[in-house]
């Protein structure tokens, strides 16, 4: 049973990412690592989410901005090197979204900033949001990853992000930047050595004492492989999807985009895309509809029995859509 603590000299966003998925499907099952890294001028989307959409990807191109697309669900976000991201990955006899966050919360509260838990991913301070996590299960290993705003550029988050307004709505504010908050704002002195050194301190009070990760010249060589994935166009962005109809919408958990191809009446194809942070609701949707005949009774009737309330959920908003 070892603990690691690992920070990456990298500020590549595809190789930080590949490294984050290698030592998820590498790690011990009786260890447990804290990975930390910087991507410099990234945006980050999730599993499940269209790019096309959620994306200005000519001002991106334009700005030299990395895309990159995560294995955990959730939604699109900016990083600059004011934000210093996290990943706890551990076997799953060890992992515990309570100690992880409760570690994270004394780290930040080391510093002399109070700060809170709200709903069941994100972190608080005086109300506004300054870190973001998701969460992923793959083998005996189960991974929670999560920002921390240190003194990130908010203005640039805005110039790449295609926001849906029905996702600020829901959550009751205006704007992207009402809702976060840097760190910098309660410390203005907190800088990313600072910030490391409180986590590491507040892991050591949590975990006991840990090693300092060093990948080996053989485990370099399996990441490298792992960076040609996160790096190709096909995993980033892919073919643009072909349809003959798109619905989407927003619920309390997150948005759903659906692309339909159409066949004589029934559903042939569909491209499902989502910022939930459940990243097998597309394939379960993809598996409940095509085949279905198109229409708000007999798609909300493919879903109706479904166990999963997010399913339930969409059943009941297309039967309402009077398609």
């Amino acid at each position: 049973m070892h603990n690691y603590f690992y920070v990456s000299p990298s500020p590549d966003g595809w190789q930080n990412l590949a490294t984050d998925e290698w030592l998820l499907d590498h790690l011990g099952e009786d260890d447990l690592i804290l990975y930390s890294y910087i991507n410099h001028n990234a945006v980050i989307i999730g599993k499940n989410q269209n790019p096309w959409k959620e994306c200005n990807l000519p001002a991106m191109e334009r700005d030299n901005v990395q895309l990159v697309r995560r294995i955990t669900g959730g939604g699109a976000v900016f990083h600059d090197a004011g934000n210093l991201n996290f990943s706890f990955i551990a076997g799953n006899g060890r992992y515990s979204t309570d100690r992880q966050f409760g570690m994270i919360l004394e780290a930040v509260r080391a510093l002399g900033i109070p700060c809170e838990m709200s709903g069941r991913n994100d972190l608080l301070a005086d109300g506004h949001k300054f870190s973001g996590n998701a969460f992923c299960t793959r083998g005996h290993n189960s991974q929670h990853p999560g920002t921390l705003l240190l003194h990130a550029d908010m203005t640039r988050l805005q110039n790449y992000l295609q926001v849906d307004p029905r996702k600020l709505k829901a959550k009751g504010v205006a704007s992207v930047r009402s809702r976060v908050c840097n760190l910098s704002e309660f410390r203005p002195d907190l800088t990313v050595p600072v910030m490391l050194d409180a986590l590491r301190d507040a892991f050591r009070q949590t975990y006991g004492e840990f090693i300092e990760w060093r990948p080996t010249e053989e485990q370099r060589a399996e990441i490298a492989q792992y960076y040609l994935r996160h790096s190709s166009w096909d995993w980033r962005l892919g073919q643009t999807p072909q349809f003959d109809l798109e619905l989407d919408t927003r619920f309390p958990w997150g948005g759903v985009q659906m692309l339909l191809t159409l066949n004589e009446g029934r559903i042939a194809g569909l491209q499902v895309y989502s910022d939930t942070l459940d990243t097998g609701l597309p394939e379960l949707l993809q598996g409940l509809l095509v085949g279905a005949k198109f229409g708000s009774a007999p798609m909300a009737e493919a879903l109706r029995f479904s166990d999963n309330e997010q399913v339930r959920d969409i059943a009941a908003w297309l039967r309402d859509e009077n398609l």
